[in-house]
């Protein structure tokens, strides 16, 4: 994690050197961005008598980014961002057998996904402080954390036994895919020549894990932030 933000700091010293250099005859421009990330995993159905909630997770992006116009109103920004994605998840899961023995299973957990990602949004000015924006994003798995509870209830009869651990790791790699695809919509407003906030919406087109022989399981993030442009 600490690489990687000196890597970004990096790559922002690199980009306000090249405006410097560039600021007087070239109308491309260079910026940062930080933001909040409102992020989930689409629902598994499974089968009967599981049943899985998922719910938004917070986390954060911020990275840097060039804006390069194309058009008298449209312009192409690459990004390179590290993004925080993943879910919060509530699962219950009930089974029964011919013996009125009865087992439930009841987890709530975070899954954090930490990817590098790389936006490419095609801009559009409605007005020249206000634009909306679509693209593609790529984004690269960095690694991520599973942690949570699970509790296991079984019931004979008229005895119930509870037992509860708890757990936290990082997730197994080898069962994610390490290359995340999506598609981005928003908009923009900048309120001087350098400052603005921006809004996304990114919805995953990947499967995140590798051998699913089920339901995709993909990204789906709402972000929203703030950008400054090194003019």
């Amino acid at each position: 994690m600490k690489k990687l933000i000196l890597g970004l700091a990096f790559a922002g010293s690199l980009m306000v050197n090249a405006q410097e250099k560039t600021k007087s005859t070239s109308p491309v421009t260079f910026g940062v961005k930080a933001g909040f990330n409102a992020s989930v995993l689409t629902k598994y159905d499974g089968y009967d008598g599981y049943n899985n909630d998922q719910k938004l997770k917070p986390g954060f992006n911020a990275g840097v980014f060039v804006n390069v116009p194309v058009a008298e109103k449209f312009s192409v920004q690459p990004e390179l961002l590290f993004s925080q994605l993943g879910s919060k998840t509530e699962e219950k899961e009930e089974i029964y057998n011919l013996n009125s023995v009865s087992y439930r299973r009841e987890a709530e957990y975070t899954k954090t996904l930490n990817y590098l990602a790389v936006p490419v949004m095609v801009q559009y000015n409605i007005l020249p402080q206000l634009y909306v924006e679509a693209g593609p994003e790529f984004g690269f798995l960095l690694g991520g954390k599973n942690k949570g509870d699970v509790t296991n209830i079984n019931t004979s009869g008229n005895t119930t036994s509870t037992e509860t651990t708890t757990f936290s790791g990082k997730i197994p790699m080898d069962l994610h895919n390490k290359f995340n695809f999506g598609i981005g919509i928003g908009a923009g407003y900048y309120f001087t020549q350098n400052f603005g906030v921006t809004a996304r919406f990114t919805a995953g087109i990947t499967d995140i894990y590798k051998h699913n022989n089920g339901d995709a399981i993909r990204n789906n993030a709402f972000q929203v932030g703030v950008a400054y442009k090194l003019k």
